[in-house]
């Protein structure tokens, strides 16, 4: 069984001790562009089967409805169903990553999720995954290719087939096929950059750690641009329907979510991704034609090329 203490002595430390610092400065960034009175608490927890993490819950915040930061580092042995979700021969691993999700409080601030990772398997492999993706209630098709922009600027530094290949993993990944629509305006997802046949463990962890340091102040630029802006009960209902879509994906498609609850993951941490108000309508009837719900709508399909006019 991998414990913490073996497998790649130095390069699995390193990672995990950056991970956890990451979490703590980007809260740090977020708590201060909300600017209120509310803070990320934390919730330190342990993995029966090995390891723990650390939850930074904020909710109730001046422009953050609710957000949640969370760290792991976890190890030991997975059920078999896990194992060959992950197509793994032998079910010891060790994990460990970031994630993150943020539920402004405004319709006119987009949804917006990250996740970098690390796995070491028992076989000895080893891989990064991860990605980030935004979900505006109302597309700002300005501020959407701005965010891809950023995304491609940080993968062209290390690789030109990154983004070209990632963001149309991403269109794939975050889609609700029962809708038939993506989850919002895409971004990038990547899995199983695997150690040495992808590049050396320094070389793949530099990347992620570029995808990481994105996330703060690109976001937090979203948050100072958007959060004044207009918005009434016509408004607040969209973002009920779109937080509920949000929540159907994260429910019945991600794969982070089903690989923590078959792993024995902690529940309330797995769960944290969730947004704190949402309701489902039966049968909502469909935006009028030329509606900004319409307009929306429109956007939320694989394929669009966000950078075409950059």
């Amino acid at each position: 069984m991998l414990t913490s203490s073996t497998s790649s002595p130095t390069t699995r430390p390193e990672i995990q001790t950056w991970l956890a610092d990451f979490q703590l400065r980007l809260c740090q960034q977020l708590e201060a562009a909300d600017a209120g009175p509310a803070h990320f608490l934390t919730d330190a927890w342990e993995r029966e089967g090995g390891g723990g993490g650390r939850s930074k819950v904020l909710e109730h915040g001046r422009i953050l409805e609710k957000g949640g930061v969370g760290f792991s580092a976890v190890w030991g042995q997975m059920s078999e169903a896990a194992a060959r979700q992950l197509h793994m021969p032998d079910p010891s691993f060790y994990a460990t990553g970031v994630s993150v999700v943020l539920h402004p409080r405004s319709p006119r601030v987009p949804i917006i999720h990250m996740n970098v990772r690390y796995f070491e398997a028992g076989n000895g492999e080893a891989w990064f995954g991860g990605g980030i993706d935004l979900t505006p209630i109302y597309v700002d098709e300005a501020q959407a290719r701005r965010f891809h922009e950023r995304l491609r600027a940080v993968c062209d530094q290390h690789n030109l087939a990154y983004y070209p290949k990632f963001t149309r993993w991403a269109d794939d990944y975050f889609f609700l096929p029962h809708r038939q629509e993506t989850r919002g305006v895409g971004g990038i997802f990547f899995d199983r950059l695997t150690v040495g046949k992808d590049g050396s463990a320094e070389e793949l962890f530099r990347f992620v750690q570029d995808v990481a340091e994105l996330f703060g102040p690109f976001y937090t630029e979203l948050m100072a641009e958007n959060h004044a802006l207009p918005f009434a009960e016509r408004e607040e209902s969209w973002q009920s329907l779109r937080r509920a879509r949000y929540a159907e994906f994260n429910l019945a498609f991600d794969r982070g979510t089903r690989f923590g609850l078959e792993t024995g993951g902690r529940t309330e941490s797995i769960l944290m991704s969730l947004p704190p108000r949402t309701g489902w309508a039966y049968n909502p009837a469909a935006p009028a034609p030329g509606t900004p719900e319409a307009n929306t709508l429109a956007w939320l399909r694989k394929g669009v090329d966000w950078l075409a006019h950059a």
